[in-house]
């Protein structure tokens, strides 16, 4: 199953204009370098959801913790666990 991830982002890494940025976001802890092209009104501090490497767009703060603690639950965490060992 393919799931997006809510995390926080955290700083802005890169910024070729208002559209083509990059930043990190922190999964819990876990930090990712991430594509924010499709979410050009995110800021730092705001909370998105992830697939695949890009930020598809930017959630509720609550939303976020609780989607994140239900994945928790789940086990449907391993893409974190996978990236982590490979970083």
């Amino acid at each position: 199953m393919c799931l997006s991830i809510p995390g926080k982002l955290i700083e802005i890494t890169a910024e070729l204009d208002e559209t083509f940025r990059t930043g990190k976001v922190s999964f819990d802890g876990v930090v990712k370098e991430v594509s924010l092209t499709l979410v050009p009104e995110a800021n730092v501090g705001d909370y998105v959801l992830v697939h695949v490497g890009a930020a598809i767009s930017v959630i509720d703060e609550e939303e976020a913790k609780k989607t994140f603690e239900l994945l928790k639950q789940l086990d449907e965490l391993h893409e974190l666990d996978d990236l982590e060992s490979s970083d």
